[in-house]
């Protein structure tokens, strides 16, 4: 009699497990969602990694040598174009330039003094020459003698000789005026070659200088992007690079905004292919220069290559390979069957079907708490 019971008892607890099993595992490890294709346009892509960059960077350098004496801006820091970035210490070129600026009111004065004794003689001139005129007259009618006539002439030869060397004084000095402008003129622009202005309106990627640091002329101090040619670098393989043209459009994430969908433009492809790793340099371009960028940052492309319309999709992750045959899960009654599809194209996300299946099919979602799917198993929904 007690082992009858015990028996029963232990009967009864396979029932009970069996029942927990199938209602608590088989069950839910054989119940799938299920989904429908859908009717609509596809985009063809090509996927790509590359950086940051851009087409128009800015290495700033000193057009002279010598000690920074002031640096106005840092890395990360917007500039416009004719801001002044940083300035060279002049060393003893401005005490040269009021040197010459004095050499210059020196020779100014010289010129006006010269001018004004020109007028002089001339007044003189024009009394002594009439007084030799007239001793001339009065020579040939024998009313003066010839000692009074030489002296008048002696003086008219005077002033003239005096007249000539006030002209070439100021000649000697607009002579003088002119050199110490054009030296004036050549201090003043090395001056102005040790201050190093932004040619464009940027944003400032780098700094390799600091102040009091000795620079050199070709040395870059400056590193500036042009933020309107910001673009994504990226490399495709040489298999695919005949499908890409220029303006074709894509799509870009950041590595720092993986959510996030940037648009973009083809702007070039490279003629060149890199000969060791067989792919070609594409460069897409932002359509809306982000906010904040950072050179170098990794990115993700995705190019719009080709555009199927009015197509029955479904999406990539319901596409599986059996049998050497690409296919999707489907649900037939209470059984699960694996039916070869015909593809038009795929992107990421979505994949094209031509035949195989239709509007109306029902797919099997598989997750990772269900069971493997066979040919034929049984299913609940």
């Amino acid at each position: 009699m007690k082992n009858w019971i015990k028996y029963a008892v232990i009967a009864i607890f396979i029932v009970i497990g069996g029942a927990l099993f199938y209602n608590k595992v088989y069950v839910i490890k054989s119940t799938f969602e299920t989904t429908k294709p859908t009717l609509g346009n596809l985009y063809v892509t090509i996927r790509a990694i590359g950086n940051v960059d851009a087409k128009n960077i800015y290495a700033i350098t000193a057009q002279t040598g010598g000690k920074i004496e002031n640096i106005f801006f840092d890395e990360g820091e917007w500039v416009k174009k004719g801001d002044l970035l940083l300035s060279i210490d002049p060393v003893d070129m401005p005490l040269l330039l009021d040197e010459a600026k004095l050499s210059l009111k020196k020779s100014s004065h010289e010129s006006k003094s010269a001018k004004e004794n020109l007028e002089s003689l001339e007044a003189q001139k024009t009394l002594l020459q009439t007084t030799y005129e007239r001793y001339k007259n009065l020579l040939e009618q024998k009313f003066v003698s010839k000692a009074e006539y030489d002296k008048a002439k002696s003086d008219l030869d005077n002033i003239n000789a005096q007249i000539s060397s006030s002209k070439a004084k100021i000649a000697s000095a607009a002579s003088e005026e002119l050199r110490v402008q054009k030296s004036i003129e050549a201090i003043g622009a090395k001056l102005e070659r040790l201050k190093i202005y932004s040619p464009i309106d940027g944003y400032v990627i780098a700094k390799e200088a600091e102040r009091n640091q000795y620079v050199l002329p070709s040395a870059a101090i400056f590193k500036i992007v042009d933020p309107k040619t910001l673009w994504i670098r990226a490399n495709i393989d040489e298999r695919l690079a005949n499908q890409v043209k220029v303006m074709q459009r894509a799509t870009i994430k950041l590595r720092s905004k993986p959510n996030e969908k940037i648009d973009g433009t083809l702007q070039r492809v490279v003629a060149m292919s890199n000969a060791v790793t067989l792919e070609r340099e594409v460069n897409i371009g932002f359509d809306v220069t982000p906010e904040t960028f950072y050179i170098n940052e990794q990115a993700e492309v995705n190019i719009e290559v080709a555009q199927h319309e009015n197509v029955l999709k479904i999406p990539l992750k319901l596409l599986v390979a059996k049998d050497g045959k690409k296919g999707v899960w489907v649900a037939q009654g209470n059984n699960a069957f694996f039916k070869p599809v015909t593809l038009l194209g795929q992107n990421d996300e979505e994949v094209a079907v031509s035949s195989g299946i239709d509007p109306n099919t029902e797919l099997l979602l598989h997750t990772p708490s269900n069971k493997a799917l066979s040919e034929g198993m049984k299913i609940f929904r």
